[in-house]
């Protein structure tokens, strides 16, 4: 029989994701406030829904993809949220990036209702997201995560469980953190060498062949040109916008902060991410901070 998915938000990340699912075979009905993005699910099999309720009815699985916590939290929770809607017969992934507290106290009323709920923000970019190749960090009971793995499977290369409701979250805040700091190394390695003479592309071949080895180095490379198909070698068109990333270790702060971490190279990240994207670079690819440097 064929399996129902209900996708809400089809944004950069969203819509990919929900055409991933309809080319796999499922069911999928979508809404999204936006006519032009149900237009092209429409077009490629998708039913489209005339509200989040609609969309939800039925469905053997429920993702959602949205801005922020705020926006989750209205979905689902609430008199008119569509916990007091859903029976036990429907498994949530949340796949926005959030807050962990949201995350967990929308993950504690599914729970209260019998409802399975993830919540299971990605990484990857809409690269990814268009690919198929996503990961995803999942927070909530380790047998939902189980159920959830036909559609995990097809929208990415690997699924993680984390650990309780909230753990996607935090997972997802630690790693976009990290690569926020090592995007800025890498940008500040490359920068130091040109500046003496050194190519570039050649200098990046010998620190990918070192101990400074690492993915931005290596999969997503910051130097124009460098790398054929990188944002830095289109103008810095996302890919991950900077807006994302600011959001992203605002977020990695939170964490921090609850738990009394002292992440100094986090903030730092978050300053430097902040001036770029108060320069007008909001919407460019986080690569692009790699012009801080160059001037």
């Amino acid at each position: 029989m064929q399996q129902r998915v209900g996708f809400i938000g089809l944004g950069n990340m969203g819509g990919p994701m929900a055409a991933n699912l309809v080319a796999a075979g499922f069911a999928v009905s979508v809404f999204d406030l936006s006519e032009e993005a149900c237009k092209a699910l429409a077009e490629q099999g998708a039913t489209v829904a005339d509200s989040a309720k609609a969309a939800a009815d039925s469905a053997d699985f429920l993702i959602s993809m949205l801005p922020a916590g705020k926006h989750v939290a209205g979905l689902y929770q609430g008199d008119d949220g569509l916990l007091s809607l859903l029976g036990s017969s429907t498994t949530v992934l949340d796949c926005s990036t959030i807050d962990a507290q949201t995350a967990r106290s929308v993950g504690e009323a599914a729970a209260e209702r019998g409802i399975g709920f993830l919540d299971a923000p990605v990484s990857g970019g809409v690269a990814a997201a268009q690919a198929g190749t996503l990961a995803f960090m999942c927070g909530g009971d380790a047998k939902v995560f189980e159920t959830a793995q036909p559609v995990l499977d097809v929208m990415g290369r690997a699924s993680f469980h984390a650990g309780p409701a909230g753990a996607g979250q935090v997972a997802k805040a630690c790693n976009n953190m990290l690569l926020a700091v090592h995007m800025l190394g890498t940008c500040e390695a490359l920068a130091m060498g040109e500046k003496h003479g050194l190519d570039p592309e050649r200098l990046s071949e010998i620190m990918l062949a070192s101990s400074g080895r690492n993915w931005s180095l290596e999969v997503y490379n910051p130097w124009p040109e460098v790398m054929e198909g990188s944002p830095a070698s289109n103008n810095y068109q996302p890919g991950f916008m900077v807006d994302l990333m600011a959001k992203d270790l605002g977020l990695a702060m939170e964490v921090a902060e609850a738990a009394g971490v002292d992440n100094r190279m986090g903030q730092l990240a978050q300053s430097l991410y902040s001036e770029h994207q108060d320069a007008g670079n909001g919407t460019r690819d986080f690569s692009s901070v790699l012009e801080r440097y160059r001037r």
